[in-house]
């Protein structure tokens, strides 16, 4: 089988792939060194990607009230419930929540459906939660949602500040393109975090700052920068509100933020002092309450200096999700139209209706995220159709959002497994075709415009998200409206309306494109907009020409404001939630992968050691986080790398996964006023030892059904490892193993101690091991990833719960991309003397790929050689 060319479906990174098909249902997966985002290189993640196209789990044919049902009964019920509900309530009666994860033409036909012919503005997507603040504060600074830099200014810059990005771990091809700049160039880094994170391992400055406080940070730098005469006076001319802007930063504090004076005054000497320097923000900047002041005040700082639009220089926000972009230049946030088009504006509403021969056009936006949950849980939205996306997970206080979905009249969703917490509360599910069967268009953080190609063909009755959104529009009436054929006629409609966009002076025009047929389309080379007989691709703003009228920017005047939930002594801990290094949103992909799931297997929650301390909380200890909206329960991390007084945990586990650790359960409904993004990273919790009367950890082949308090299972490669607590006494642990493992006509080999609370127990057939449990009173002391891997091998031994002498144990994965243990390196730095991160790279391959894994190699290195400086 020939490679195809595509895009990798995670990160806002866009990095190219090659894909390979074995003609068997398997993918071979590597990076495309074309591809001008990665040249090659890809993450664990990508890496990992031909372990996720199985079938295992997936939606094959449409299901209504968990029956089977045809294409034709399913869509044709979706249609009329639409309507009907139309009907009876109005347009604002139902809404559609869509995803990143879908193509530009899926996006385009959701949009067109929703706004241009339902009539309602009700269409947002859940990249609401990664990047609306950026969308903000674009629109408020520059007139438009305009990305100004591209990707090689990494290259040539010669400060790269990290403001709330853990860049190390959430978009590592492009961490790595920052560390080549640095070997080549001397590039210095700054990391601006509340947190220690693996981008700090090669920062020359970090800035810890207090939760919430960035803009008091960047005034304090925008004050300098005019004291000290560092302001462009000549860009200044092309800027308005400058004045104002900076009387606000000198009248602001350094108090909220919590730093040292002496730290913060040597980050602005590096940014003054630099001309070359790149500003990368991402969630810790956007997620806030305050997250489109917290990106004006980043762009105050590059406007003051006209450090923007120039090789090397300019704010750059990175976005989470494959097509985050896309969806914002399709519409498919609920206060846009397409084309980076505004629904307030009149005109633009005309002429996008008369572009689409629409019936209709809302005038107003739309209901944002966590607004639009809440008008399905009040019973104001009666219709609700989910794309591709996981809210009864991934929204703030999910609790409540998974019982207003519950509750809503009539629920679709559209996704390739049934298996998730939203698909689980649909009156009807619809099967998408996935990633590796999807042919479209995706746009990454720098504007540029990639195809995803097929290299797999759908399963079952699978079909593109375009084609079941346009049937829909078909059935509702408007056939004309929505009588494609091919993804490539979606996208030719879609440039020529960016055409008309662009003669109404907007940034967003790829007409350029607009008369490709579809050998020119299926042939597309990465590319980046603008495409237009104007002008093609390159930076904005170098030349003071802006988006609002007048052809001016703006800087704002900007004061901080706290995080709207107050720690006190019932809430004493401020929560700050995130992504981990080897997994993806909620985990539908790449919890398939037995080496992504090998990394961090449990969720966890990082605590300061005196936290700890004072509340009685040892390593390995379960401990719950309670908030005002509800509670997870999560593995303790111990470590200095959180402050005092502040805990973070990870957002992706869930109903599926550990249904204890969701962790948004936990996290306020809180979003800022301007963009509607909720707030991540600044909630309020108390923190509480988990006191289980017992701790399980359980390997095996086949299913298990856990049922304690506490679980948490991760994929492996011979079946499953499932880590559980519970708060009731079990009588008889052997009769609890064969209903947890369905295995009662296994033999079985048992160590019981009923006093100690103690007991073992391993399932055989024909002297291979079929699963194993083992509990104590206390966290189980056993070789986890040992035992991982013995299912279906000759394991006489395993009750144990150690390697013998003769099978040595790798260790914890530290590095997924070439599985190498943390114990394979510990071995081979002691025995073969490697001094560096290099030297174990050369010896074992790890951390040669995406890099991400660098930092912990570091920290390793440095462990041993400290205990060894010791002795």
């Amino acid at each position: 089988m020939s490679e195809v060319r595509s895009t990798c479906p995670y990160c806002g990174v866009g990095c190219g792939v090659l894909l390979k098909a074995d003609g068997q249902g398997g993918l071979a997966v590597r990076g495309d060194p074309d591809h001008p985002a990665n040249f090659g290189r890809l993450c664990s993640k990508g890496s990992a990607l031909g372990e996720t196209v199985g079938l295992e789990g997936r939606l094959l044919t449409p299901r209504v009230q968990g029956q089977e049902a045809s294409w034709d009964d399913a869509l044709q019920l979706v249609a009329d419930r639409f309507q009907q509900t139309i009907a009876e309530h109005g347009p604002d009666s139902v809404a559609f929540y869509v995803s990143g994860q879908l193509l530009t033409e899926d996006y385009y036909v959701a949009n067109k459906l929703m706004k241009g012919f339902i009539g309602s503005a009700n269409i947002d997507t859940n990249s609401r939660l990664c990047m609306a603040s950026s969308v903000a504060g674009h629109k408020r600074a520059f007139g438009t949602d305009t990305v100004p830099g591209t990707y090689e200014d990494l290259d040539e810059a010669d400060l790269i500040v990290l403001v709330g990005s853990n860049l190390a771990w959430c978009h590592p091809v492009l961490y790595q393109r920052v560390l080549a700049a640095r070997k080549a160039r001397g590039t210095r880094i700054v990391v601006i975090d509340p947190r220690r994170t693996a981008s700090c391992d090669a920062a020359d400055l970090h800035l810890p700052l207090a939760p919430g406080s960035d803009v008091a940070l960047f005034n304090a730098l925008l004050s300098q920068i005019q004291q000290r005469g560092a302001a462009d006076a000549d860009f200044l001319t092309h800027v308005e509100g400058a004045d104002q802007a900076f009387a606000a930063a000198h009248e602001s504090r350094l108090d909220p933020t919590g730093l040292d004076e002496t730290l913060v005054q040597q980050f602005i000497d590096l940014w003054i002092g630099t001309q070359k320097v790149v500003t990368v923000y991402s969630q810790g900047v956007n997620q806030s309450s305050s997250g489109s002041d917290k990106v004006n005040a980043i762009l105050n700082c590059h406007l003051a200096t006209g450090r923007i639009g120039k090789p090397g220089c300019g704010p750059l926000s990175v976005t989470g999700q494959p097509n985050a972009m896309g969806g914002r230049e399709v519409g498919g946030l609920a206060n846009m139209l397409a084309c980076h088009l505004d629904i307030e504006n009149a005109q633009h509403r005309s002429v996008v209706r008369e572009f689409w021969s629409s019936p209709t056009m809302p005038e107003a936006p739309g209901l944002k995220a966590v607004d639009m949950f809440r008008a399905v849980g009040s019973g104001k939205i009666k219709a609700l159709w989910v794309i591709h996306t996981n809210p009864a997970v991934s929204m703030p206080d999910a609790d409540a959002v998974s019982a207003a979905i519950a509750g809503c009249d009539f629920t679709v969703v559209s996704d390739i497994t049934a298996q998730t917490d939203t698909a689980r509360l649909a009156d009807v599910l619809l099967p998408a075709s996935a990633w590796g069967e999807k042919d479209g268009t995706v746009t990454n953080s720098d504007r540029t415009i990639s195809r995803q190609r097929a290299a797999l063909p759908a399963p079952g009755q699978a079909r593109p998200d375009w084609a079941i959104l346009a049937e829909v529009g078909r059935r509702m009436g408007w056939t004309a409206g929505f009588d494609y054929e091919t993804p490539a006629e979606i996208f030719r409609e879609y440039a020529a309306l960016s055409g008309i966009a662009g003669r109404f002076g907007r940034d967003f025009d790829i007409s350029g494109l607009g008369d490709l047929d579809d050998a020119g389309f299926d042939a597309l080379q990465p590319t980046r907009w603008p495409v237009s007989a104007a002008r093609q691709g390159g930076r904005f703003f170098a030349d003071g020409q802006f988006f609002h009228d007048g052809g001016k920017a703006r800087m704002l005047a900007l004061h901080h404001k706290v995080p709207e939930a107050k720690t006190g002594p019932r809430y004493p801990f401020r929560l700050n939630t995130g992504r981990i290094r080897d997994q993806w949103h909620t985990m539908t992909r790449t919890a398939l992968s037995p080496r992504l799931s090998a990394h961090l297997a449990e969720p966890f929650v990082e605590i300061h050691p005196q936290d700890a301390a004072d509340q009685g909380i040892a390593p390995a200890d379960l401990v719950q986080l309670r908030s005002p909206q509800g509670s997870a329960i999560l593995r303790a991390r111990i470590t200095d790398a959180v402050q005092p007084g502040q805990v973070f945990a990870p957002m992706h586990w869930t109903g599926e996964t550990a249904p204890c650790a969701r962790i948004d359960a936990v996290v306020a409904a809180v979003t800022d006023p301007v963009s509607g993004q909720p707030e991540s990273k600044a909630s309020v919790v108390a923190v509480d030892r988990f006191a289980a009367k017992w701790y399980g950890f359980a390997v095996c082949q086949g299913d298990i059904d856990p049922r304690a308090e506490y679980w948490a299972r991760a994929r492996t490669r011979q079946g499953w490892r499932v880590e559980m607590a519970g708060l009731s006494e079990i009588t008889d642990w052997e009769a609890e193993a064969c209903r947890l493992f369905a295995l009662s006509d296994a033999q079985v080999q048992s160590l019981i101690d009923v006093k100690r609370g103690l007991a073992r127990i391993a399932f055989h057939a024909d002297g291979r091991l079929l699963a194993a449990l083992f509990v104590a009173p206390q966290p189980v002391a056993v070789m986890r990833d040992y035992l991982a891997n013995l299912p279906g091998q000759d394991s006489s031994d395993a009750l144990t719960g150690r390697p013998p002498a003769d099978r040595p144990d790798p260790g914890p994965t530290l590095c997924s991309c070439f599985d190498v243990g943390v114990n394979t390196i510990l071995t081979a730095v002691e025995t073969q003397g490697l001094m560096s991160v290099e030297q174990v790279g050369a010896a074992l391959q790890a951390g040669t790929n995406c890099g991400s894994c660098r930092p912990e190699i570091a920290a390793l290195l440095a462990q041993v050689h400290q205990r060894e400086a010791a002795e």
